[in-house]
């Protein structure tokens, strides 16, 4: 089986049997996968459906086309050493599609990785969370959270299981004004048990920005407000479902998102 990708990014595997365009010469196979990731690559993924169709059957899937997702298999459709434990959220955020397409939480069977991928994992139960943590701990690469954390949902022995690992970075969420006071509890939280310092960058924020009626100014201000508490941003702009966006809002994402840009602002904000 080949699975196929319309577009190529750092999750995508990369086995012999994937391919991120039309059919080669050599392609030879029985079934073909299309995995769609984003909402915009769709009208591509139809065309690509059509060129793999001469050679195999065509399947069609992915986040793009309302997949809710079963059970998470490693290394299929996501580069191995990332993984799934759990799907869909209790919350009901306006700008995020993964509640109306995954429903609630849902828990899966715990297959090891090192960069967990739950949209909300401090969701789960506290027995799913500490055999997440368990699994975390058998392995060799550094851990990282891209997932992201919840900030309210953030406890004591969470922190406590994150001080167990050899943690790369762990990412939590400004997407509304709602966000920002648990940010701070959390905050304090990490900083207490030395997650937070000025020499280390381990804990990061996305914070949502370009949306509807959102300003350069307003945006400034949510990722400075960011960096006061020791964290680093990493701005996350909004698309539409056409995946269109504002030129000008792209070009100050970029700032504020390079990690070199923003160690070189933490330090003048230090």
């Amino acid at each position: 089986m080949i699975r196929v990708f319309p577009t190529k990014t750092n999750a995508c595997p990369d086995d012999k049997d994937v391919r991120f365009g039309e059919p080669g010469l050599f392609d030879r196979t029985k079934e073909i996968h299309i995995s769609v990731a984003f909402s915009w690559d769709v009208e591509r993924a139809e065309f690509l459906a059509d060129q793999w169709g001469l050679i195999g059957d065509v399947k069609i899937g992915g986040v793009a086309m309302g997949d809710p997702g079963g059970e998470f298999e490693p290394g299929m459709y996501i580069k191995k050493g990332y993984t799934i434990t759990s799907r869909g959220c209790p919350n009901r955020c306006w700008f995020c599609d993964v509640w109306k397409r995954e429903g609630d939480i849902r828990e899966l069977q715990i297959k090891d990785g090192y960069n967990i991928l739950d949209s909300n994992l401090l969701a789960c139960s506290d027995e799913h969370i500490l055999n997440v943590f368990e699994m975390l701990e058998r392995q060799k690469e550094p851990i990282e959270f891209t997932g992201g954390f919840e900030a309210a949902r953030l406890k004591g022995w969470h922190i406590d299981q994150l001080l167990r690992l050899n943690l790369k970075q762990v990412f939590f969420a400004y997407d509304t004004q709602n966000d920002y006071e648990p940010l701070i509890i959390a905050s304090k939280k990490l900083k207490d048990a030395g997650l937070i310092k000025p020499t280390s960058h381990k804990i990061r924020c996305y914070v949502l920005i370009g949306y509807p009626k959102d300003t350069f100014n307003l945006a400034g201000k949510r990722l400075g407000q960011v960096m006061d508490l020791g964290i680093m941003p990493m701005a996350m702009l909004y698309r539409d479902k056409m995946g269109d966006y504002d030129k000008k809002w792209r070009r100050f994402q970029r700032e504020w998102a390079n990690p070199v840009i923003l160690g070189h602002k933490m330090k003048l904000n230090n």
